[in-house]
C-alpha cells in the first residue's frame, strides 16, 4: 500500500506531456508541440504570418525592414539577425519552439541543438507554400479559425487583382538596386505574380533564377512591355541608393508601351522582398496591383 501510495504521488507530481501535431515544413513532417507558450522567429515572412494570426512571439531577429509586424515584435527579446542568430541569448532563452526559414534556413541545423526548430522556408511556390504555412501555424498555435479567414481575405484579393490585370497585356518584372536592373521570369523571385494573376511574360526566355538576370535599358526596350512591374531592393533593406523611379527614368525605358500608357507599378518593396509568402505581404501585394489598374 505504501508503495503504491508514492507511485501516485510520484504520478501527480509529475509535469504533463505536452499535446504534439504533425505538421507539413520545409523539410518534410515534423511532430511540434502544440500551442508553445514561447518562441523565437528567424524569418520575417513567417512573422508576417504570425502577426496576421495574433500569435505571440517571444524573440525576434532584427532588423524587420516591415514596419507592420513592429507591435507584435516590440517586447520580444532581440535574437540575432536573419543571417547571424544570437546563440547565446537562444540558448539563455528557453524557447520551446524556434521558427527558421529562408535567410535562416541554413542555420536550422544549428538551432535545433538548442531548441526544438522547424524550417518554414518557402522557395517553389511563393502562394501554394505560403498558405500552407498559414495552415500550419494556424494548427500549432489554436488558431485555425483565424487562418481560415485570413485565407478567404487572400482569395478575394487574388481575384481582384487576377480581374484587374486581365486583358491589360504582357508584364516584366524588374527589381532595381541603385543603377542596375534584374529581370525576374514566371519561376524566380517574384514570379508568382505571372503564374497567380495569370499574367503573360513580356519576355519568356528569362533566366529563371531565384536571384534574377541582370539586364539593360535596352532590354527593357526591345521587350518593349505592357506592364513594368518594379522592386526597389534598395529601398527595401533602407540602402541609401538611387530611387528606382530615377533609374527607369530614361529615353529607353521612356520608349515602351508600359512608359508610355502609365503601367509602370512600383511595388512596395520590403513586403515583397523580405516578407516573401507571408499572408500580409501577398494580399498586401495584390491590392496594389488592383489599386494600379482601378479606373483602366
Amino acid at each position: 500500500m505504501l508503495r503504491t501510495a508514492i507511485f501516485a504521488s510520484a504520478l501527480a507530481a509529475a509535469p504533463a506531456l505536452a499535446e504534439t501535431i504533425t505538421i507539413d515544413t520545409y523539410t518534410g513532417p515534423v511532430e511540434v508541440e502544440a500551442q508553445p507558450a514561447k518562441i523565437a522567429v528567424f524569418d520575417i515572412g513567417a512573422l508576417d504570418t504570425l502577426d496576421a494570426l495574433g500569435v505571440n512571439v517571444s524573440g525576434v531577429v532584427g532588423p524587420l525592414f516591415v514596419d507592420y509586424v513592429t507591435d507584435t515584435a516590440e517586447d520580444a527579446d532581440k535574437v540575432g539577425s536573419l543571417f547571424e542568430p544570437d546563440y547565446e541569448a537562444i540558448a539563455g532563452g528557453d524557447y520551446d519552439l524556434l521558427i527558421a526559414a529562408g535567410r535562416s534556413s541554413r542555420v536550422a541545423p544549428d538551432l535545433a541543438k538548442i531548441a526544438p526548430t522547424i524550417d518554414m522556408t518557402i522557395l517553389d511556390d511563393t502562394v501554394g507554400e505560403g498558405l500552407d504555412r498559414l495552415d500550419a501555424y494556424g494548427e500549432i498555435f489554436g488558431k485555425q479559425d483565424e487562418a481560415a479567414a485570413l485565407r478567404a481575405d487572400f482569395d478575394v484579393a487574388l481575384s481582384d487583382a487576377k480581374e484587374a490585370v486581365a486583358g491589360q497585356g504582357n508584364a516584366l518584372i524588374v527589381m532595381t538596386n541603385g543603377p542596375t536592373v534584374s529581370a525576374y521570369g514566371a519561376s524566380g523571385r517574384f514570379g508568382w505574380l505571372h503564374t497567380a494573376l495569370d499574367l503573360p511574360e513580356a519576355v519568356v526566355e528569362v533566366e529563371q533564377a531565384t536571384h534574377g538576370e541582370a539586364i539593360s535599358f535596352e532590354f527593357i526596350r526591345e521587350a518593349n512591355p505592357d506592364i513594368l512591374i518594379v522592386v526597389d531592393r534598395a529601398a527595401a533593406v533602407g540602402k541609401d541608393a538611387e530611387a528606382a523611379a530615377t533609374t527607369l527614368d530614361n529615353a529607353l525605358v521612356q520608349e515602351t508601351n508600359a512608359w508610355q500608357s502609365g503601367k509602370v507599378i512600383y511595388l512596395d518593396p520590403a513586403p515583397l522582398y523580405i516578407a516573401r509568402g507571408g499572408i500580409q505581404s501577398m494580399i498586401g501585394t495584390l491590392g496594389e496591383i488592383t489599386a494600379a489598374f482601378s479606373g483602366s
